[in-house]
């Protein structure tokens, strides 16, 4: 299977517009306009029934006192947690693209409710 990001390049650091904070120009951080990236894929095997995306984050800090405070910093030796940014599933099969901020855009305070978005995938 094939997956294209034509948002950024591989490799790359993601740019701000696609995060959920980034730096503020005062304080420490504010909401980034959280969109999800440009997303197309294809060549899925045979007998592919649906799709499925998830973004997953594994370098969340496992204790967040030291997250976005003031003269501290997150030590580089505390181990790290799982996060799960977002989890689409059930995607038809006639569904092989997803544009930029089509699924994410904005902040919702405690997050999005589960639903299906406006091209049928479950959210």
């Amino acid at each position: 299977m094939k997956l294209e990001i034509s948002s950024f390049a591989n490799g790359a650091t993601i740019p701000f517009k696609y995060a959920f904070c980034k730096p503020a120009d005062e304080g420490h951080v504010t909401f980034a306009e959280n969109l999800n990236p440009h997303l197309k894929w294809g060549d899925a095997p045979e007998g592919t029934k649906s799709y499925a995306i998830i973004l997953h984050d594994d370098k969340v800090p496992s204790k967040p006192d030291d997250v976005n405070q003031e003269g501290r910093e997150v030590p580089e030796d505390l181990p790290r947690i799982d996060f799960y940014h977002w989890v689409l599933v059930d995607i038809p099969l006639a569904i092989t693209e997803i544009r930029e901020g089509e699924v994410s855009k904005g902040v919702t305070a405690r997050g999005k409710e589960p639903g299906i978005s406006k091209f049928g995938v479950n959210l």
